[in-house]
């Protein structure tokens, strides 16, 4: 069948991955079982302390080792990132070098993560320390493999804690790779990687013996991850789904505003977790801008824009697309499912649409531009404000009041002003609402592995009865 989708019933213990560009089979992949995954934590577990008392130091070089490995099957694992989910092998590249990088920040930052010291009696001391969670168990998403399990792998890892990493079953041979590929840099049980559908996702929600569970997918997902983890106790990280507003205001250029919001909303074909999910355009440039922007749309459609990643997103994505158009929004370009095998779909804008249609209330993950016309830059921001989600939002304007205002008002963890994409090295967020809970980049990633312990030492009082001062002897 022409379908790139995974359908695993729990009786199944195999299932095939399709390539999203021509819908051949990429490989049948084995499903990791219950035992295994018991087997999995209890490794993990009974390792972890020996792990944690390893210095940090020499976790960090055990870190570089990993980076030096990736950097080293980057080709390979490229290929397969694009057999498997139809990312062009340039952008995957980047992806798996983005990942390299990562992991050696965290080589470097894990050996400096530190607690404070804290003013109390001149004749005490207090501080400080941090300790690792203990067991993590990682869940990582098919649209940017391996530079997002990097981060979260390098973290946990050079905190102190094992992992257990079950990669998107999108990309089943690749996380399988990945997992290859690393685990001989540390020692065994350490870091262990399980492949499988949702079903493994559950069993390991369902075991005893984790302590933090760290999620980028969906919300409905997350959520469900985040509810069972209350039973257990354990921590929960999240990056979930979003549906990023970019408001533009009337004091801009309209085509270099049309470029800005075509990047953000057809990147990756649309699936980014920050992509641009609807826009809000002032009526003073709405024309200027709405063509330019149906002409960028045209322009990736004519240069060919790669596939979704498999044919069930793609009919996620195009109804709700059918569902906008029905309600009343306008089609200016793409928006038909082209003929042939493979899960492709063209660069869409829809002008016309409302608050009350699917398209700008919930995440596409998709190459769709939906655009609303607002009569003035608060009306704008009221739109963009509203929703459960709170990922990111963009705000294009010359003024620097109505920048302040944004900050001010957006509930997202980031907002970026006059760019959809970019920002410092290092830099972290914290998502906001039903996008998920907890920093998931950046130096603040250390803290989400670690717990802080205070530590407070005193002066003992000797049989005498007199205290003993730092001069003297017991």
């Amino acid at each position: 069948m022409d379908n790139a989708s995974i359908e695993i019933t729990p009786e199944e213990t195999t299932f095939t991955v399709l390539d999203p560009r021509d819908g051949s089979e990429v490989a049948t992949v084995q499903s990791a079982s219950r035992e295994q995954v018991s087997i999995a934590l209890s490794l993990a577990r009974s390792v972890q302390g020996e792990w944690a008392a390893t210095d940090p130091a020499s976790r960090g070089t055990m870190l570089r080792d990993a980076a030096d490995r990736l950097r080293k099957n980057a080709d390979r694992l490229a290929e397969l990132n694009t057999r498997e989910t139809g990312k062009p092998k340039d952008e995957a590249l980047g992806g798996i070098m983005a990942g390299v990088a990562t992991l050696e920040q965290y080589a470097e930052l894990g050996p400096t993560h530190r607690g404070h010291s804290l003013r109390g009696s001149v004749m005490a001391a207090d501080y400080t320390i941090s300790e690792p969670r203990g067991v993590a168990v990682l869940l990582t998403p098919w649209n940017d493999p391996v530079a997002v399990a990097s981060g979260l792998i390098g973290a946990a890892l050079v905190t102190g804690n094992t992992v257990v990493h079950k990669p998107s079953e999108r990309c089943p041979t690749l996380g399988s790779a990945l997992g290859e590929i690393l685990s001989p840099a540390f020692p065994d049980g350490v870091f262990t990687t399980l492949t499988g559908g949702p079903e493994v996702g559950t069993m390991l929600t369902m075991e005893d013996g984790v302590d933090v569970f760290a999620h980028v997918g969906s919300s409905a997902t997350g959520g469900r991850i985040a509810r069972a983890a209350v039973l257990g106790g354990a921590y929960v990280i999240r990056e979930n789904g979003g549906n990023d507003p970019l408001l533009v205001d009337d004091d801009v250029d309209p085509a270099w505003a049309a470029a800005q919001a075509a990047l953000g909303s057809f990147a990756n074909s649309g699936q980014i977790c920050t992509s641009v999910e609807r826009i809000y355009v002032h009526r003073n440039i709405a024309e200027s801008f709405c063509n330019a922007l149906v002409e960028e749309a045209r322009q990736r459609n004519r240069d060919g824009i790669a596939p979704l990643v498999d044919t069930r997103l793609r009919d996620s994505v195009h109804e709700q697309v059918e569902h906008a158009v029905q309600a009343g929004a306008r089609l200016l370009e793409g928006g038909a499912v082209p003929d042939g095998r493979g899960a492709h779909y063209p660069a869409t804008v829809l002008a016309d649409c409302t608050s009350s249609m699917e398209i700008m209330t919930e995440e596409t993950f998709g190459p769709v531009a939906p655009v609303t016309v607002v009569d003035s830059f608060e009306e704008g921001l009221e739109l963009a404000v509203a929703g459960r989600y709170g990922l990111a939002a963009t705000v294009l304007t010359a003024g620097i009041e109505h920048a302040h205002k944004a900050v001010a008002a957006l509930p997202a963890g980031t907002v970026k002003i006059n760019a959809v994409f970019g920002g410092a090295p290092g830099g972290a967020a914290q998502p906001r609402k039903d996008s998920g809970h907890g920093f998931g980049y950046g130096p603040e990633l250390l803290d989400e592995f670690t717990r802080v312990k205070v530590v407070h030492v005193g002066i003992p009082e000797t049989p005498s009865g007199r205290r003993v001062d730092s001069g003297e002897q017991p």
